[in-house]
């Protein structure tokens, strides 16, 4: 548990006023006023904090992270700031005792995150980690489907993020703390210990640069086997023209396949239909064997987890923690768990390896 503190809504001010500290994190707290409220922004770019005092005339200002963080009506800092910048503004929010909502990546490399977990076991704040992805509505129906055992022993997982684009940003780039793997990669490889249910036994992987126009890898192959035996496929790409399912789970009882963050489709044999023992036959088949009369469940159905959240109920989550003393569902070790995983990856692909150095 951890220690409740101050009544109302928390404080928070956002670094990095961009895609995510801008385009993302005020429209998720746009409705949750009353549990968190944007006091400060802060950005070196004169634009940046522009356009957000325009959408957030109340908020304070700042060009300098160190004098946002002097601002005593700050107590949550949300960094949302470049992949590189994570580590050491993480850093200097922990010193100055404030807590910190970190945005994937924590870290470019294992041990920056080892550095980072150290910081805050001694800190007066705690660290929070974005991973937000989480909750992704699809995500936590598949993982309650996979729960009623419906589909058998889950065998094999699919998770795949296509698109072609002939991306140009800081993230196609190396030295800038780019690729997929350090972009949408935390979040599937987060999915994939998850969907593991297992320790991890072996892991198999392959980056390319296919389309993107920088020196990052924009396709990422990771293959995963559990001590249980069981395989998650995670494939992440900018140069996949037809794209595969979202979601792929192949159980000994049946499959589902998730196209978009709307449906599910499932089919799997119908457990009341009880199948009769079957010998093997060592003669001569006269056809390819079997004979039972498989009875399937064929189905659509709408994307609607028992347990209703989105992507942005992670602010929900972090005002429990900070204001009721509830636990944070994602911890500091699992997000390390995902940059161990990274860097094994890094080591497996020497050519991008230098963007760990």
């Amino acid at each position: 548990m951890c220690a409740v503190k101050a009544k109302g809504p928390v404080k928070v001010g956002i670094v990095g006023l961009g895609r995510a500290g801008y385009g993302m994190a005020t429209c998720e707290l746009a409705p949750r006023g009353k549990k968190i409220t944007i006091v400060a922004g802060c950005d070196i770019l004169k634009s940046q904090r522009d356009r957000f005092a325009k959408k957030l005339p109340k908020a304070v200002m700042y060009d300098d992270l160190k004098k946002m963080l002097a601002d005593p009506n700050v107590e949550l800092v949300s960094i949302s700031t470049r992949s590189p910048d994570h580590v050491p503004h993480a850093l200097l929010a922990l010193k100055a005792g404030k807590d910190v909502f970190l945005e994937k990546p924590i870290s470019l490399t294992f041990p920056e995150a080892k550095k980072l977990k150290a910081a805050a076991a001694k800190a007066k704040g705690k660290l929070y980690i974005r991973h937000n992805r989480r909750f992704e509505t699809p995500f936590v129906h598949i993982r309650e489907i996979i729960a009623s055992g419906i589909l058998g022993d889950v065998f094999e997982i699919r998770l795949c993020r296509h698109g072609y684009q002939r991306r140009n940003d800081w993230q196609t780039l190396i030295r800038c703390g780019g690729g997929q793997l350090l972009n949408w990669g935390p979040h599937l490889i987060d999915h994939a210990l998850r969907f593991l249910e297992s320790p991890v036994a072996e892991i198999w992987s392959d980056l390319k640069c296919v389309a993107a126009v920088g020196d990052a890898e924009d396709h990422v192959n990771i293959m995963f086997k559990g001590k249980n035996g069981r395989v998650v496929n995670v494939q992440i790409s900018g140069g996949v023209a037809l794209p595969s399912p979202v979601y792929a789970v192949h159980g000994s009882k049946g499959s589902l396949i998730s196209e978009n963050e709307k449906t599910i489709k499932l089919r799997y044999l119908d457990p009341k239909n009880k199948l009769k023992p079957c010998k093997v036959d060592d003669g001569t088949p006269d056809g390819f064997g079997g004979s039972d009369n498989l009875k399937w469940i064929e189905k659509e159905i709408k994307v609607k987890p028992k347990l209703k959240v989105d992507t942005a109920s992670i602010w929900d989550y972090l005002y429990a923690s900070i204001r009721e003393g509830k636990k944070f569902p994602i911890t500091i070790d699992e997000a390390l768990g995902v940059m161990e995983v990274v860097d094994i990856v890094k080591k497996q692909n020497p050519k991008f390896k230098k963007s760990i150095m």
